[in-house]
């Protein structure tokens, strides 16, 4: 039984973080709505009480019967899980005189247990309107900082602590230390998550799940599906059947090199061509949720169709990832709609399969570790995340291969430019947009009104936000004239410099 904290999560910007920062020290977490968190058993060694943009004071606040925790198991409360702490058991919580964002110097009073090895004067991060300004008799302080009286505590006589800045962020510069005094020292773990045991204890387990079943997986030529389908394919070798789909809208030249990419891997895939359907069904569409569902229909058929082919199946293998299995659950029930995921959640309804997602438990950057101990190649794991619908989120309106044609080519004179020049690694994602507008240029003497593209580049950890690269302006400036100069039909470029949140890195 792998043992594991449990992070409750009460809305905050910084949980999915709490939970990576967890898994750096090889320690096993889950993250789950405080309204929804799972029984306690042996496996579970500790609790994390996450922030919250809500106030403790307010009548709807997110609360949790503490009783279930205090006293059987360490718990933590951060920032606003510090503030339930105090407050449930007859403290104070009131508006904060000074709203303390930022950066703040931790004095610690204490050099035992939570605090351990941490130097007593530290860079902490803080983000809370409210402060705790009274706290029970058995509520020890063991950290200060000059406008926060109750930034750190400990409860008398029971392993249960409180700290009101976050220790998950880089900017609190001894934060990982503090957790590790939690989920190591306090909880007891053994430091046993590591990538090589993953993959040993996966392949073993999807050998005795799977048997002698045949499992189909829709394969992308991404990091995820990439790395799902070679555990599988480790655990029932030629029972699985992988396919990849061309809709017309990959990037120029992607299904022959993914092709050839996987043949290294001794995977069992077949290339489908399904151009024409998917033109056919995009045909006409403007709205962005028409075309993602479109594409997503149009795969489900034509996957469907494919998969009967093989007889006797009984597995839908799929590469969902933790983020994934998280956002499907909102902390206050059912959040609005950014864009439809591009996980195709029909499949397994439609196809009457069983699904096998080996994947489910990690973060990207696990994703790529496992990838690594597996021997795929970094030509696959480096790759930059590509949306499912692919290039008809990136051309702004309605869809026509000679516009994706457009796209192609541009996008491929990017992405092969920023190869070229080693910038390709520093940057989460790339690519570029067509945009439904046209503008007035001039080519040798001749005027022209063709078509305006966007080029982006962001840098990221994770995707869920994102800052526009800074690229030199030379390179810039080498990539434009190369796009106007090669690619008939533009002679516009710009750059997008906006940041996620509040744009988001695709355009559609």
């Amino acid at each position: 039984m792998t043992e594991k904290i449990i992070i409750l999560d009460f809305g905050s910007q910084y949980t999915q973080l709490i939970a990576r920062r967890v898994r750096e020290l090889q320690v096993y977490c889950e993250i789950y709505p405080f309204s929804h968190f799972p029984a306690l058993d042996e496996s579970v060694k500790g609790v994390i009480l996450s922030g919250s943009p809500c106030s403790v004071r307010d009548e709807n606040a997110p609360r949790v019967d503490l009783g279930l925790f205090r006293g059987k198991l360490p718990l933590l409360g951060v920032c606003y899980g510090a503030q339930l702490l105090a407050q449930e058991a007859g403290g104070e919580v009131r508006p904060a005189t000074t709203r303390e964002y930022g950066r703040a110097m931790l004095n610690t009073t204490d050099d035992q247990d939570l605090l351990h090895g941490v130097q007593p004067n530290t860079q902490v991060w803080m983000s809370h309107a409210d402060t705790i300004v009274s706290v029970p008799d058995d509520f020890q302080l063991i950290g200060s900082t000059d406008t926060v009286r109750v930034a750190a505590f400990r409860i008398a006589g029971e392993p249960t602590f409180g700290i009101q800045f976050h220790p998950e962020v880089t900017h609190s510069v001894e934060g990982k230390t503090v957790l590790k005094n939690f989920v190591v020292n306090l909880c007891g773990c053994a430091q046993y998550w590591t990538a090589e045991n993953f993959v040993e204890e996966t392949i073993a387990g999807l050998a005795q799940q799977l048997g002698d079943d045949k499992v189909v997986l829709g394969l992308s030529g991404g990091v995820d599906s990439s790395v799902a389908a070679t555990l599988i394919h480790r655990a029932i070798g030629p029972n699985l059947y992988c396919i990849f789909v061309d809709n017309g809208l990959l990037r120029k030249d992607e299904f022959e090199g993914v092709l050839e990419s996987y043949k290294t891997l001794g995977l069992n895939v077949k290339g489908v061509d399904a151009k024409d359907q998917f033109y056919t069904a995009l045909s006409g569409l403007t709205d962005p949720e028409d075309k993602r569902k479109a594409i997503g229909k149009t795969f489900i058929d034509v996957f469907d169709a494919e998969a009967h082919r093989i007889a006797d199946v009984k597995w839908l293998g799929q590469g969902t990832i933790y983020p994934d299995v998280i956002e499907s659950v909102s902390v206050n029930g059912p959040s609005v709609t950014i864009k439809s995921h591009h996980n195709v959640g029909g499949l397994p309804e439609k196809m009457h399969l069983k699904v096998v997602e080996p994947l489910k438990a990690l973060f990207k950057d696990e994703v790529r570790a496992v990838g690594r101990t597996l021997g795929i190649p970094q030509a696959i794991l480096g790759r930059h995340p590509f949306p499912g619908p692919g290039l008809a989120i990136r051309i702004l309106g309605d869809i026509t291969p000679e516009k994706v044609a457009i796209l192609q080519e541009v996008d491929a004179l990017f992405i092969n430019g920023l190869k070229n020049k080693g910038l390709y690694d520093q940057v989460w994602q790339a690519g570029a947009m067509l945009l439904p507008i046209q503008s007035v240029g001039v080519m040798g003497d001749e005027r022209t009104y063709e078509r305006v593209v966007v080029l982006r580049a962001v840098t990221s950890v994770d995707g869920m936000t994102a800052d526009w690269a800074q690229l030199p302006y030379g390179f810039l400036a080498d990539i434009s004239n190369e796009i106007i100069n090669r690619v008939k039909g533009v002679n516009r470029v710009v750059y997008d410099i906006s940041s996620k949140p509040p744009a988001t890195i695709e355009w559609e």
